[in-house]
């Protein structure tokens, strides 16, 4: 894991301000989804079993506000931390083209995840939540989080800075 302090601060503060902005502040579907950015990111730190673990109790604190999918979050976030962190072997390197299409692709995924696993009730119009919303949610969280890390200075391309 990354010896630097900023860094892990922001992955410990992604996804307490999500829970803040989404549940404290009520701003739900106007808030980014940071939790999936945190866990991205934390993600590519951990092995694939912690990162899957850490996956299934966020997403189980994010069902704990959910009335009628619960569970789909669970499910949806520890697959995205196995993903995460299986990323690390597939892909060397931390550059900002990186991450910005990990964090997109991430988000986009869990979003997509979380489409699948939702009961029927829940669900909208594939076209409308996976074409539409999806990538507009996953550009709108990836933008938040690559500027909370860029701003806060936690993100360095060079490792040995």
């Amino acid at each position: 894991m990354r010896p630097d302090w900023g860094y892990r601060a922001i992955l410990v503060a992604l996804p307490l301000l999500h829970f803040t902005l989404h549940v404290g502040l009520g701003l739900e579907r106007g808030a980014p989804d940071l939790l999936a950015v945190g866990l991205l990111l934390l993600a590519r730190e951990l092995r694939t079993g912690t990162a899957a673990g850490v996956g299934f109790m966020l997403g189980l604190l994010e069902d704990a506000f959910s009335l009628l999918a619960f569970g789909a979050n669970a499910l949806a976030c520890t697959l995205l931390g196995i993903v995460g962190s299986r990323s690390r072997e597939l892909f060397l390197g931390e550059s900002v083209f990186f991450l910005v299409s990990y964090l997109f692709l991430g988000t986009w995924l869990r979003g997509a995840l979380h489409w699948l696993l939702s009961g029927d009730e829940v669900r909208s119009g594939a076209a409308v939540s996976l074409l539409i919303n999806g990538p507009v949610d996953a550009a709108y969280a990836t933008a938040v989080g690559v500027a909370l890390l860029f701003v806060t200075g936690a993100w360095r391309t060079d490792p040995r800075n």
